[in-house]
């Protein structure tokens, strides 16, 4: 849980940054890439990132520029990257001009529970990171490069001259 919002603040420029990192890695081919045929594909993932910024968000209190939450998935790898650099962005400065660091003890009522505003923040960064994991998943068997996120994926050992972690 978040003390101040300068450490959410810094905890979300890493955690972002992941997440745009393992977007960027995105084709438009593998956006329909699923473990089973009814199970969520690359791009629901991805898009459903992007709409989570604005819909939790909202319940919050905070007006992050995000898509509406029915907000249909574009076409493109492009489009969904854009969206969730932009979303990112206005959370952090939503949150930084909207709740002074004594108000992240305040509660909130989100999806029928009562929550502490510091309890949004940890849920956004878990939130993303639990589903950047099932979109690595879904990035390999589709072919794409994984990057590292807390240390070097497969791929990058070979980069740095090592043999890979077995």
């Amino acid at each position: 849980m978040f003390r101040t919002v300068e450490d959410f603040e810094h905890a979300w420029n890493e955690e972002s940054g992941a997440t745009l990192k393992v977007m960027a890695q995105l084709t438009d081919t593998a956006l329909d890439q699923r473990v089973t045929p009814k199970g969520r594909s690359l791009g629901f993932l991805a898009w459903h990132l992007v709409l989570t910024l604005g819909e939790m968000a909202h319940k919050a209190e905070l007006a992050v520029e995000a898509p509406p939450e029915d907000a249909p998935a574009p076409r493109t790898a492009k489009e969904m990257i854009d969206a969730y650099g932009k979303a990112a962005c206005s959370l952090a400065g939503e949150v930084k001009r909207k709740w002074p660091d004594a108000s992240l003890q305040d509660e909130l009522v989100l999806y029928g529970e009562k929550w502490e505003r510091r309890r949004v923040l940890s849920a956004l960064i878990l939130h993303q990171a639990h589903h950047r994991g099932q979109m690595t998943v879904l990035m390999r068997q589709a072919g794409l490069a994984v990057p590292g996120i807390y240390g070097p994926s497969y791929e990058e050992w070979a980069t740095m001259g090592l043999p890979p972690m077995q």
